[in-house]
Parts: C-alpha cells; sequence; structure tokens
C-alpha cells in the first residue's frame, strides 16, 4: 500500500497540519511534510477526524435484502464518514446464534467498506422469555460483546437482571430499547398536543422513561454496564443524569433525528416522520441537545432503520418505522451541535468517534489521529452547504426525513486502515 500525504487538513478543528499514513497506520503528523512518491490528498483546511463509529446500524442482512445489505449499508457509511458500524440483530433469522452472527461479521470482512461489528439479540427470537446464546456469540470469531433485542423492549424485569449478570462475566453491555409495551399499545406518535389535535395513539414519554429507571437500577444492583439505546425525552435525560451521579455504569445515545425534528412534522402526515422512538416536542431537542454537550449522553448512534418505498410510501397508521441516517448524520450534528456552539470538534470526534469505538469495544476505533495509530480517518468539507437528494444515496433505501432539506458539512474522504474508501466524495 503506498504512501498518502493529507495536506493542510485541520485535525480535530485546530490548526492546518499534513498527516502522512503509511501503510495502514499514520507514520507522522505535523507542518511541512513531505514523502518521496506518495499520493497527495490538499485538505485546504477541511477538517480531519478519527473515522466515525455508529453503535447502533440496521444492515437488514439475513433476510431483509430488499431493505439494505452488509454490502449497500457500509457503502453508506463510508459515504458518511463511518470506520466501523455495529449492526443490529432484528435480522431474519435473528441474530441470537453464534453462526448468525458469525455471518455478518464476515460479510463484513469481505466487502470492506468499513468494520462490522455484529449486535447479538439478548433473547431467543427477540420474543423476551429466554435468554439467547450470549456466551457463544461472544466466544465466537465475531466476538460480540453488545447484546440487544432492538426493536423490542426487554421489558421482563428477571430476563433483564440475567442477562446484565451473564455480560458481566466478560465485560459486555445490553442495549435496552426502552419501551414498556403495554403504554404503546396503539401508539402513532409522540403523546401531547399534537398527538391530540391529529387523534393519533400518544407514546408517552413515561413508557421510556419508566424502563430506563427500572435498568439503570438493575445495573447498579448487578454491578453491570448498560446502555440506552435512542434516548428521546427530557425526563429520561434526568434520570441517567441522576444515575451517573450515583457512579451507575450506564452510557446513553440520540440519533440526529431527535436532535433536529420535532413532532409537529407530524402534522403532514408524511411517514418519512414515523420513528421508534417518536418524533418529540421542542423541549426534549433542547434537553438532548445539552445533554450531548454536557456528556449526560455520551455518543451519537444514527438508528439506520432502512425500509424498502413499499413499506413507507402508505397510509401513516400502516407505515413502518424508521429513517436511513447514516450519510446524513455528521451533517445534522453540525447544525445542531456545532454551528449552535453547543461542541467543537474535538467534542465531535469523541462523540460520534472515541466513545462508541469504547463503549463497543471497537479496537483500532476512535484513536487519536496522531503517529502509530491505525489510519481510520475522515475529511470533512465543513464549509459544503447542500441539499439532500436520497437519489444519490449509497444506502438501498431512500426514507430520510431531510429530503429537499439544506445541511451543512460534506465527507469527502474516508479512509480505513490507509485504504481510501470514499475519494472525493465517491466510493472507491
Amino acid at each position: 500500500m503506498s504512501k498518502i500525504l493529507i495536506r493542510g487538513a485541520r485535525v480535530l478543528g485546530g490548526e492546518p497540519q499534513d498527516v502522512l499514513i503509511d501503510g495502514e497506520v499514520i507514520e507522522a503528523v505535523g507542518t511541512g511534510l513531505s514523502a518521496e512518491g506518495a499520493e497527495v490528498v490538499e485538505a485546504d483546511g477541511k477538517v480531519l477526524l478519527p473515522g466515525l463509529v455508529d453503535l447502533h446500524t440496521h444492515l437488514r442482512e439475513p433476510g431483509r435484502e430488499d431493505s439494505e445489505t452488509v454490502l449497500t449499508g457500509t457503502r453508506a457509511a463510508a459515504s458518511g464518514g463511518f470506520t466501523a458500524v455495529f449492526a443490529m440483530a432484528n435480522t431474519f433469522p435473528v441474530a441470537d446464534t453464534a453462526g448468525v452472527v458469525e455471518q455478518v461479521y464476515r460479510l463484513g470482512q469481505e466487502h470492506g467498506y468499513c468494520d462490522v461489528q455484529p449486535i447479538g439479540a439478548v433473547t431467543v427470537g427477540l420474543e423476551g422469555k429466554k435468554l439467547a446464546e450470549l456466551g457463544a456469540m461472544h466466544e465466537s470469531a465475531a466476538g460480540v460483546t453488545v447484546f440487544s433485542d432492538d426493536g423490542k423492549c426487554v421489558d421482563d424485569a428477571v430476563i433483564m437482571r440475567r442477562a446484565l449478570e451473564y455480560v458481566k462475566a466478560f465485560g459486555g453491555v445490553v442495549a435496552q430499547h426502552a419501551q414498556e409495551p403495554r403504554l404503546t399499545e396503539g401508539a402513532q406518535m409522540n403523546e401531547g398536543v399534537v398527538s391530540a389535535e391529529l387523534g393519533l395513539g400518544g407514546w408517552p414519554a413515561v413508557a421510556e422513561e419508566s424502563i430506563i429507571a427500572r435498568d439503570v437500577l438493575l445495573a447498579e444492583h448487578v454491578g453491570s454496564r448498560v446502555h440506552i439505546c435512542h434516548l428521546s425525552t427530557a425526563g429520561s435525560v434526568e434520570i441517567v443524569r441522576w444515575a451517573k451521579s450515583r457512579g451507575i455504569d450506564v452510557t446513553a445515545e440520540v440519533t440526529p433525528h431527535h436532535l433536529l425534528l420535532t413532532d409537529e412534522l407530524v402534522r403532514s402526515y408524511n411517514p418519512v416522520y414515523k420513528v421508534n422512538p417518536p418524533l418529540r416536542t421542542e423541549r426534549d431537542v433542547m434537553a438532548l441537545r445539552e445533554a450531548l454537550a454536557d456528556g449526560t449522553i455520551d455518543i451519537v448512534a444514527t438508528d439506520h432503520a432502512p425500509h424498502p418505498h413499499e413499506d413507507k410510501d402508505c397510509e401513516w397508521a400502516a407505515a413502518a418505522m424508521g429513517m436511513v441516517g447514516l450519510e446524513t448524520a455528521l451533517s445534522v450534528v453540525q447544525q445542531t451541535m456545532v454551528e449552535t456552539g453547543l461542541l467543537d470538534w474535538a467534542g465531535v470526534a469523541d462523540r460520534m468517534s472515541v466513545k462508541p469505538a469504547a463503549i463497543g469495544r471497537a479496537t483500532g476505533h476512535g484513536r487519536p489521529v496522531s503517529a502509530g495509530e491505525p489510519a481510520n480517518l475522515t475529511l470533512v468539507d465543513t464549509a459544503y452547504r447542500g441539499t439532500v437528494d436520497p437519489a444519490g444515496f449509497a444506502s438501498r433505501s431512500r426514507n430520510t426525513p431531510y429530503e429537499g432539506r439544506e445541511l451543512p458539512g460534506r465527507v469527502t474522504h474516508t479512509w480505513l486502515r490507509g485504504k481510501a474508501t470514499l475519494v472525493d466524495g465517491k466510493l472507491a
């Protein structure tokens, strides 16, 4: 592999520097670097970040290749600046055995656009009744450390306690989809003024908050790690903040769409805005931004949830829940967090690379941009402004809530262990 010289990049948004890549690692970082015969990438003041890591991606393979495949999903990830993604277990068959997680892991290795780390199901078939093969999945070639029934809540407290106890033995983490099912029967959107006016079944904030409260207490009791998926309410923020103040080993994520969009958009009845958990109020959005800035919420995770056209282009009640997000995530974070002054680019690197890699034990990712480190890198043109056109997505699905919306920033280059996966905005 030849050498690559990235010239004049603002590492983590700092002063322009040169970064020299030799093979799979960063050889040097400094000013005035030169390398005989190196491929030169003129950064011209673009921001250089460690490759992004997404702890919450739905790649749909096996079983729903009409929505996404490991290949198309990882191409979308590279387009969005990601060098590693964690693939959720709600596939067909469910990733609840060593065989299925190894299949997903090997597909990721074959395609090579980013590293794919499978997430194992907590319970067999996501049915919430019997623990899945947690130990076997961890000991498999995939080395699973994160377990989740995402899409469904582990609502049985005994099962949740046993899962926390089991993963503690090997330093794993249970990632909970916090949704009390009895409180959300027939729910279509956030419970509040808008749902009342539209006559749609309300999804109360307490359905999320009550599960989070229970699970942080279980984690404290067991002495294990729990991670909260797609936290969406101001009340959830306060519970996590309280838990952290007690020293409970809890981490939490927020999606880009919950940082920007509100339930007011549901007035259009456009199913592209139908998502789980639902879009909340402006008050919730502001609380989530502040919590991400102060560290109460640890990371941004996309919850990239692709669906085929027919599953979203229908009446609201029948539409599937979910939005694609890998290719727009960094732009939304730039708009909501950087341009508002809540985070600088070093903070973005922390929330979108360093901490998600640490939570998921993604070896070689989330590392400093410095000599001797793996060359997993993302170059971002932060001055760019453009209108989102899903026709240009690498993802197989187009269910984005941002179509026609102007967003800032554009990933121009992505490198996975020194190999370019995205060059000048085009997949390599």
